[in-house]
């Protein structure tokens, strides 16, 4: 990502352990405003993995960590600074497996959460206000998505007005899949 927001900064710990406390701190705090009972997926997008907490009680009934990250799944990826499309289809793929590992953990009527500056700019970006509390709906993302697609078949970066970056890319990507696929209508990103 750019400089406001580089996915390097929210990078979960890389021992399992860690992760884990980590998912659960975040979890809590998003509980903490929500319903026990009522279904909540935690999404944490971070540099080298995602991570997945996930639940209807005080603690996740279930937390999963996912091979994919923005630093990671660029580097595995994307060899020129705005992806050509096939580098682009190679990553979805690659992002799609991923994803479906997380499929059968996930309640059908869950509602999607993220505390990530990454995925806050990426609303701003989809035309989101800024707010202490932010509701990114997946036809907003699509539509950024769709302008993410448009640079890699070479429309400069300026004109969209998203960020040039791999990492960006990367960002985007996973959230769009992880959406996508489970069929989250939206995000909620809290501060």
């Amino acid at each position: 990502m750019n400089a406001q927001a580089s996915p390097e900064a929210e990078a979960l710990p890389t021992d399992d352990a860690d992760i884990e406390t980590e998912m659960r701190l975040r979890y809590s705090a998003i509980r903490s405003g929500v319903p026990v009972g009522v279904p909540l997926t935690l999404l944490h997008i971070g540099a080298e993995q995602t991570a997945v907490a996930t639940g209807s009680g005080m603690e996740p009934g279930a937390m999963l960590t996912l091979a994919i990250g923005t630093l990671k799944t660029a580097a595995d990826h994307f060899k020129h600074d705005a992806p050509t499309p096939g580098e682009m289809e190679n990553a979805i793929a690659a992002v799609e497996d991923e994803v479906a590992r997380a499929r059968q953990m996930i309640s059908a009527d869950a509602t999607l959460y993220t505390t990530d500056a990454a995925i806050r700019e990426i609303a701003h970006l989809a035309g989101v206000l800024d707010r202490p509390e932010l509701i990114l709906t997946r036809d907003a993302l699509e539509r950024t998505f769709e302008r993410l697609l448009a640079l890699t078949l070479g429309r400069p970066a300026s004109r969209e007005g998203l960020p040039s970056s791999t990492a960006f890319a990367a960002a985007l990507l996973i959230l769009r899949e992880f959406m996508h696929h489970l069929q989250f209508s939206a995000i909620t990103v809290k501060t």
